[in-house]
Order: structure tokens, then C-alpha cells, then sequence
């Protein structure tokens, strides 16, 4: 059987993985689940996150919810929509010294570190300015599941 420290090692290599696959982004497990309920794709949610359409604070500690509309059209020259895909993620600073001038210009710019992905979900309609996070994703956040990555609570 192996040890925790074998555990852990195997652990990271396997986040490591992952992170270099989906391009710097980290889904939780709870993130991937929603992605496949609700049919969403890793590129869709970076899109997603690069091009939001409306930007909120989230409402577990430090995150951020992104809205982008499924499709648009115009009507009387306003915009309108019928559903929108939701994001919710936390940036995460990178925890390594500083070795290079670039590595440090890319600090000063805010992309060093990575992004967690902690849910994304579709929602049916225009959500209403506030508070677009479903009830049935805030008992999830409160419980702290979502916050497990490869079984590891981060």
C-alpha cells in the first residue's frame, strides 16, 4: 500500500496533467460533473470566462461568476436571450519565487498563478442582476464539496 506522501506525489502529477491539457485552467470535480449534466465543453466555459458578457462577485469567498447569453438576437434593436451559461471560478496566485524578469512582469500583470474552476451551469432565461447563482449550487457550496480536486480539499 502506498504512503500518504506517494499519494500526494501521484496526486499533483495527475493535477499537473491536467492543468497542462485544459491550458492553465483547473476543474473541480464538482465543475466537470456540471459541465457533463448541463453539456458544456472546456472550451465553451473559456470562452466563456475570456469574453463574459456580464461579471459578478461570487458568492463563496474570493470567486468570480461570469454570464455569457447561448445565442443572441436582435428585437426592436434591443438584444434579447433565452438562456445564459454561468461560470464560477477563483484565481489562484502562483506560489513560486520569482526567477525572471518576465516571470515578474507577468506577476505585475496579474497572470502568473492559474484558475480554478469551481462550477458551471446553464441557466434558463435572463437571470436578474445580483445573485444568479442557482439555490441547489449555494447548498453545494456551503456543504464544501466543491472545493475537492482528485480528492484533495484545496
Amino acid at each position: 500500500m502506498p504512503s500518504y506522501q506517494d499519494f500526494l506525489k501521484i496526486a499533483r502529477e495527475r493535477q499537473e496533467k491536467r492543468k497542462a491539457s485544459t491550458g492553465g485552467v483547473v476543474f473541480t470535480r464538482h465543475a466537470e460533473y456540471k459541465m457533463k449534466q448541463y453539456g458544456l465543453s472546456v472550451q465553451r466555459v473559456k470562452t466563456v470566462m475570456r469574453n463574459p458578457k456580464r461579471r459578478e462577485e461570487g458568492i463563496a469567498k474570493d470567486t468570480i461568476a461570469v454570464m455569457q447569453p447561448v445565442s443572441t438576437r436582435r428585437k426592436d434593436d434591443k438584444e434579447t436571450w433565452s438562456q445564459e451559461i454561468w461560470v464560477m471560478f477563483v484565481q489562484v496566485k502562483n506560489k513560486k519565487s520569482v526567477k525572471s524578469k518576465v516571470e515578474s512582469q507577468n506577476i505585475e500583470n496579474g497572470s502568473s498563478g492559474g484558475v480554478r474552476v469551481i462550477s458551471a451551469w446553464r441557466y434558463p432565461g435572463v437571470s436578474p442582476a445580483g445573485n444568479p447563482i442557482p439555490a441547489e449550487i449555494l447548498r453545494e457550496i456551503e456543504d464544501g464539496s466543491i472545493f475537492e480536486i482528485e480528492g484533495i480539499i484545496g
